[in-house]
């Protein structure tokens, strides 16, 4: 079938062939399938599977069910199976109001930490998960209705920068995904909350998506597939750049990022940017950085004259002396330099 052709040539071109390869398996219609066809690609293809099952406590009673319904599935399929607890409202507990992620972004931060234990136990060199070209869709369009910037219209990438992580089914549709499971009649569980109209991704999903595929492009979900892989792979170039300047404008000196006065006032206006987004996520408030912000650094970069500063997100200030820029802590110690005796 097309499903599994799809996945055959995507597991191929990921480098899954001789590797131990632990399927993230939630119980929902996509890990599920993902599963069935990867286990019929194993003699195939010279790899080996395992299901790994990260279970949030979020849905109560169904939460249960979806850790029991994997653990069947892995029987069914005689490969090994582990599972692993996690507890999102802890993680959010204790956080400022600018640190606390979401619940949605701190399951997922446990998730990928659980599945990394679990493959680390299991011998598995390569994660792979169940997104499918439609949540590709619906992430480069959340993105881009809430203000993305080029590198966030590259979508959900094929493969983690590490290798780790391996998406098979990316390209591969719901619609063609359920339409196997229906055809090979294979079970999963429906996560009820996916219906609701509570997050933007489901109002997307089912208002919004049939929609435009009905009366703009039937082709939908390709086109902004090929839109967020061009996107990528230029974001993949452009970040090979900035690390190159980066390389040579950056370096640390105590809790003190600094930074070369040299060619910002000659440099690309984008390049520049992404320099100083590139200094804040080095010290650590690059989630807390607004265009506003970078905006205000580059402009400091070029024209910000000795003993002048800025206060920036996260208790940074950026300063300079005659040695240059220097990005660090507000209330922490003053940089050493010529100017700056210890």
């Amino acid at each position: 079938m097309e499903v599994v052709e799809q996945v055959r040539r995507a597991a191929q071109a990921l480098g899954l062939t001789g590797r131990r390869v632990l399927v993230a398996a939630s119980g929902g219609v996509d890990s599920t399938v993902l599963a069935h066809v990867l286990c019929e690609l194993a003699p195939q293809l010279r790899f080996e599977l395992c299901l790994g099952h990260v279970n949030h406590g979020l849905r109560g009673a169904d939460s249960e069910a979806d850790e029991r319904f994997v653990a069947g599935l892995a029987a069914a399929l005689n490969v090994p199976c582990a599972a692993h607890r996690v507890d999102p409202g802890r993680r959010r507990a204790g956080c400022s109001s600018l640190e606390r992620p979401t619940l949605q972004e701190a399951a997922r931060e446990l998730r990928y930490a659980a599945l990394e234990e679990m493959a680390r136990v299991q011998g598995a060199d390569r994660i792979a998960t169940g997104h499918n070209a439609d949540d590709q869709a619906e992430t480069v369009l959340l993105r881009l209705l809430r203000g993305s910037g080029p590198d966030g219209l590259g979508g959900i990438p094929e493969r983690s920068a590490d290798g780790r992580i391996v998406r098979p089914l990316l390209g591969v549709s719901r619609q063609q995904i359920e339409a196997f499971a229906r055809a090979r009649g294979i079970a999963w569980r429906e996560d009820r909350s996916n219906a609701k109209g509570d997050y933007a991704r489901n109002r997307l999903r089912r208002d919004w998506l049939p929609g435009l595929a009905a009366d703009f492009n039937p082709r939908l979900l390709r086109a902004i597939g090929n839109l967020a892989e061009a996107q990528r792979r230029d974001s993949e170039w452009i970040r090979g750049q900035v690390e190159r300047h980066a390389a040579s404008l950056f370096s640390v000196e105590g809790a003190w990022l600094r930074i070369e006065p040299k060619d910002w006032s000659e440099a690309p206006e984008a390049l520049a940017r992404r320099l100083a987004r590139e200094a804040l996520v080095r010290c650590g408030v690059g989630r807390l950085a607004t265009r506003v912000h970078l905006e205000r650094v580059v402009a400091f970069l070029r024209t910000g004259q000795r003993g002048k500063r800025i206060e920036l997100p996260g208790s940074l200030v950026l300063t300079r002396d005659r040695r240059g820029f220097w990005l660090g802590p507000l209330r922490g110690e003053t940089p050493v330099g010529p100017d700056r005796p210890c």
